[in-house]
């Protein structure tokens, strides 16, 4: 276990002024604060922060970031405190390590539900320091290279793919490709360690027969570079086995197919002399098509800048070839940790925001957290998370020039949330390069990507499944949830209006927010919401806004509760017969217009759906029943399932509203009697598609030798059009018998 005085000199190697005060009274606080404690490996548990230190050593980090390496566990995993922490060390110090601290006591339902609010809540920290990432990464690194002490499997294998899931991608995204390729090899053996095994053992065979190739074209290419005068560094190595078995998966391939297994480096001094090197290559080796990359002029979003090419070398074997500065190598290498703003420590909000501007990879990632982490789920923030951290990238344009990167797969939707939410959120079509193309395409490198949009379009929830990436997903679900909430509040608005009508009263915000507080809504919105979806009824507000007129109303009806034959109170409301024989209601004295809740479809602006077996259509007398969390159920007034509902709470007043500048369908459900003979189903279905209706479901209910039966739901704009396609079935030699069912 390294010493005291070994961390200290570590770090005064590459900063003569540490602060080694701190830096001894971190490593002592940690070292006595976990005593006696143990890891499965049976070393001390304090040589695991150590260790985490000394991996942030080598990335040359600054004082308190070391010190919170060695504190990181203190408050979760001993008696420490987080004002202790501050007490001793700072509040700089305190919320760092505050922020790597998991949270313990959640009333969650599942592993699952716990690890997504312990990740949202480790991502909020990072968005406001980057060094806990850091701390967090050198965290899992360690974990990962002492993976092999946990004897649990099931355990092991949770850890290894957590890591290639979320970890490994997350450090790519901040440009630390070497600690990120150790990450995926670590978990790569775990998950699959018949693949690895084998992978490794075809490598170290061809390491072996091809001993001398990698110093052969070491040499080759520093002397032809020599010769034009240009310094250099070449480095060549084999691929790793995890980037191997990756290669092989995406192209479904052998080992034995596998052309570039070797990778060079060449490392020179300024951008000008890569494009020269570029062309020294070009020269002198014939190139692969479609293998050049030039990520210099177009960086990735994780900082990422250097040329690859592919050639076929000396020895008629393809090689892939890097060629950057020794700036960009630096970058390459430690990514996020190598600014120089770590040199003097990250202070305060002015150095945070100085790195977003310095560093893509930063401020992309500010950016993610702070979109993903607006409304969701922990589930759907972990989830989304995944979808930004894991994809390769294409390079799209928009019709000004801008460039926008996004993951491989992404469509025009995407797009359009990349560029703006508002932009994603009133998307109808898209054009690209020129063409109009459907809103599934999936985009490529170059495209120039128009997005037509619509200020009458919401995001719907079909838009999840086109969608990739997780500012896009996030974003349509939020959209959604408020499209649902607006739709819930309109909803709880129309009911409340009703009986305060009834009562005489008006209403008004005004006399709604003094009651906020009993109802535990945050605003009358949120109060109108609740209502709507059912979870607070309409009279219970009355009656607290209005109590004399609750007991008034507890006389007068005495014992005479409302039964499934008389569903509504008897408070000034006269009967309506239904087909049925129920009897309902409508306020007496009152206009009917304007006392039913209109009904549009649902498009409109009512959280609307429609009975099940038979729904209903325009020219029904209608019934609304309210469902909490579901909305309103729209049947016909002769449905015999209405006998179900007895709790008069549940009755609304509904009429058809018909918007006929943007007409809908409507679902309704026929039974037809028909010959058993070859051509009657497709002479059914001629006879509905010439009466304009369409056919949503058939399903065959009985057979016979000469007739059988059928149910077809179909989809109609109102009932005089489904009159006309009963009659038209009627009317065909194949039928018997045609009735519409509304159970």
């Amino acid at each position: 276990m390294m010493r005291q005085y070994e961390l200290v000199e570590r770090v005064n190697r590459y900063n003569p002024t540490t602060d080694e005060a701190l830096l001894n009274k971190a490593y002592v606080y940690a070292m006595q604060k976990h005593g006696m404690q143990m890891r499965a490996s049976g070393d001390p548990y304090f040589s695991h922060p150590l260790e985490v230190a000394a991996i942030l050593t080598d990335l040359r980090l600054d004082d308190a970031t070391i010190a919170v390496a060695l504190l990181h566990d203190t408050i979760e995993d001993t008696d420490a405190t987080r004002t202790e922490i501050d007490t001793v060390f700072g509040e700089e110090i305190g919320k760092l390590v505050d922020g790597l601290t998991k949270i313990s006591r959640l009333d969650l339902v599942s592993r699952r539900a716990k690890q997504a609010e312990n990740f949202r809540k480790l991502l909020l920290a990072i968005a406001d320091d980057v060094r806990v990432l850091l701390v967090k990464l050198a965290d899992r690194l360690h974990n990962m290279r002492t993976l092999h002490f946990v004897k649990e499997d099931e355990r092991r294998k949770r850890i290894a793919e957590e890591t290639m899931e979320i970890y490994a991608p997350l450090a790519g995204r901040m440009g630390m490709q070497d600690l990120r390729s150790e990450l995926e090899e670590l978990a790569f053996k775990t998950i699959n360690p018949q693949a690895f095994q084998t992978i490794t053992e075809r490598l170290a065979s061809l390491r072996e027969k091809n001993a001398q190739l990698i110093g052969d074209i070491e040499r080759d290419l520093t002397e032809r570079l020599a010769e034009r005068h240009i310094q250099s560094t070449v480095r060549g190595r084999m691929k790793r086995p995890y980037s191997i078995f990756r290669k092989m998966e995406q192209k479904s391939i052998g080992f034995e197919q596998l052309s570039d297994i070797y990778g060079f480096r060449v490392v020179v001094e300024d951008v000008e002399t890569c494009y020269a090197v570029l062309g020294v290559i070009h020269t002198a080796w014939p190139t692969v098509p479609g293998r050049f990359k030039d990520y210099i002029s177009t960086p990735k979003q994780n900082d990422y800048r250097s040329i690859h090419t592919t050639v076929v070398g000396p020895s008629r074997q393809r090689v892939e070839l890097q060629i950057r500065t020794r700036e960009m190598d630096r970058v390459a290498e430690y990514g996020i940790a190598a600014h120089a703003l770590y040199k003097d420590g990250v202070k305060g909000g002015r150095n945070i925001a100085r790195l977003a501007d310095e560093s893509r990879a930063y401020e992309w990632l500010r950016q993610t957290i702070d979109m993903l982490s607006q409304g969701d789920t922990p589930e759907e923030f972990l989830e989304n998370t995944k979808l930004e951290l894991f994809h390769d990238q294409v390079f799209c344009f928009s019709p000004k020039g801008r460039l926008i990167a996004l993951p491989r797969g992404a469509t025009p939707i995407d797009f359009a949330y990349a560029v703006h939410t508002d932009i994603g959120n009133t998307t109808v079509g898209c054009k690209i390069n020129g063409q109009i193309v459907p809103l599934v395409t999936e985009l490529r490198n170059g495209d120039e990507v128009e997005i037509i949009r619509s200020g009458a379009q919401k995001p719907t929830e079909d838009w999840l499944t086109i969608a990739v990436t997780g500012k896009a997903r996030a974003a349509i679900r939020r959209a959604i949830r408020e499209a649902q909430r607006e739709k819930y509040a309109t909803l709880g608005r129309h009911i409340l209006t009703r009986g305060f009508e009834r009562r005489g009263l008006d209403l008004n915000d005004q006399v709604l927010a003094p009651v906020l507080l009993r109802f535990s809504q945050a605003s009358v919105l949120d109060l109108m919401a609740a209502v709507g979806r059912g979870e607070i009824h309409a009279a219970d507000v009355l009656n607290v806004i209005d109590p004399a007129h609750e007991e008034a109303q507890r006389e007068q009806i005495g014992t005479e509760r409302a039964t499934s034959a008389d569903v509504a109170r008897k408070d000034g409301w006269f009967d309506l017969e239904g087909g049925s024989g129920l009897q309902f209601r409508v306020p007496a004295g009152s206009n009917e217009e304007t006392a039913s809740l209109p009904i549009q479809g649902r498009k409109g602006d009512l959280p609307i759906r429609f009975a099940p077996d038979g729904g209903a259509v325009p020219g029904d007398r209608i019934v609304g029943i309210l469902t909490p969390g579901e909305g309103i159920t729209i049947y016909p007034i002769h449905s015999e399932a209405l006998r179900d509902f007895d709790d008069y709470d549940q009755w609304l007043d509904v009429r058809w509203d018909i918007d006929t500048e943007h007409p809908e369908r409507f679902p309704a459900r026929v039974s037809v009697a028909a010959i058993n003979e070859p051509g009657t189903l497709a002479e059914i279905a001629r006879i509905i598609s010439d009466n304009d209706g369409n056919i949503d479901n058939i399903k065959m209910m009985g057979r016979a030798a000469d007739f059988h039966e059928m149910t077809i739901d179909l989809e109609v704009w109102d009932l005089k059009h489904l009159n006309r396609i009963i009659n038209q079935l009627r009317g065909a030699k194949v039928v018997s018998n045609v009735q519409r069912v509304n159970h």
